[in-house]
C-alpha cells in the first residue's frame, strides 16, 4: 500500500484525495476540443505515433482489450480495425464527458454492441482477474494519481500470456533538442490551449505532468515492479514519446 500524503498535479503538490477531482475537471472542461487541441499541438504527430503504437500492439480478431483513459476512443478505434472488425473493445474512462465526445464516433455503431464505454478509475477497474487479452493506456498513466497501482490492476484484469502497452509522453534524449521542446511546452502550449479552447491552464498542467512524470528507464522500471515480464519501450520522436510494453506470464 502506498501511504503517501501528497502528489504532484503538475508542478503543484496536493493532498492525494484530491488530484482525482482535479483531473476529472481538467479534462471535463477540455472534452469538447480535445481531439482538435491534440492535431494542433503535435502538429498532427500523434496520429504516427497511434499507428505506430497499433502496429506493436498487434490486436488480433477474437480478442477483448480494456482501452483505459480511452478518452474520445480514437485507440479503441484503432484496434477495432486492426483486429478487423472482430474484436471486443471497452474504452475506460474517468471522464463521462471525454467518454461522451467519443460516442458518436462512426466505429461505435459499425462494432454493433462490441465497443462498450464505462466511466471509473484507473485503479480500481471494475472487472474480475483476468479478463483481457491486452490492457492499453494512451497518454493517460501520468495522470493517474498513484500509477503504481494502476498498473498492478492492469495487471490484474490481464489474462496470462496477455500484453500490456502503454503510450506517453517522455524525455527527449538529445539536450538541445529538450531546451527547445521545455520552451515549446511552457510557453507556447498554454497560448495554444488559451487561444483554441479558452483554457490556458489545462495546458500548462498537461506540460508540467509529462516533465513530473518518470523518463522511459523509471517508468520501464514501475512496469517490472507490477509483475509484467519482457518489458520493453520504444522512442519515437526523439523521445518525445515512448511505447512500454510487458507482458504477463503468470498470475499473483
Amino acid at each position: 500500500m502506498n501511504d503517501r500524503k501528497t502528489v504532484s498535479f503538475g508542478f503543484e503538490e496536493i493532498p492525494v484525495e484530491e488530484k482525482t477531482g482535479r483531473v476529472k475537471g481538467l479534462f471535463s472542461g477540455v472534452a469538447k476540443k480535445y481531439d482538435l487541441m491534440n492535431d494542433v499541438l503535435s502538429f498532427g504527430a500523434h496520429r504516427l505515433w497511434k499507428n505506430i503504437f497499433i502496429q506493436k500492439l498487434n490486436p488480433r480478431p477474437g480478442e477483448k482489450f480494456l482501452d483505459v483513459a480511452g478518452g474520445t476512443g480514437d485507440i479503441a478505434e484503432r484496434i477495432f480495425y486492426a483486429a478487423k472488425k472482430q474484436a471486443e473493445v471497452i474504452v475506460f474512462d474517468l471522464t463521462y464527458e471525454m467518454l461522451k465526445s467519443g460516442k458518436n464516433r462512426a466505429f461505435v455503431a459499425e462494432a454493433n454492441g462490441a465497443v462498450r464505454h464505462l466511466c471509473g478509475d484507473a485503479e480500481n477497474l471494475p472487472f474480475q482477474d483476468e479478463s483481457f487479452d491486452a490492457v492499453t493506456i494512451s497518454f493517460g498513466i501520468r495522470n493517474v494519481t498513484r500509477p503504481e497501482n494502476a498498473l498492478a490492476e492492469a495487471f490484474r484484469v490481464l489474462r496470462p500470456g496477455g500484453k500490456f502497452c502503454c503510450l506517453e509522453f517522455s524525455e527527449p534524449t538529445n539536450p538541445v533538442f529538450r531546451s527547445a521542446y521545455d520552451f515549446y511546452s511552457f510557453q507556447l502550449m498554454p497560448k495554444a490551449g488559451q487561444i483554441i479552447a479558452g483554457d490556458a491552464d489545462s495546458y500548462r498542467y498537461l506540460a508540467e505532468s509529462i516533465r513530473k512524470f518518470p523518463n522511459q528507464v523509471k517508468f520501464a522500471d514501475m512496469i517490472r515492479r507490477a509483475g509484467f515480464q519482457k518489458v520493453n519501450y520504444q522512442n519515437l520522436s526523439g523521445g518525445v514519446v515512448a511505447i512500454h510494453a510487458g507482458y504477463k506470464y503468470f498470475s499473483r
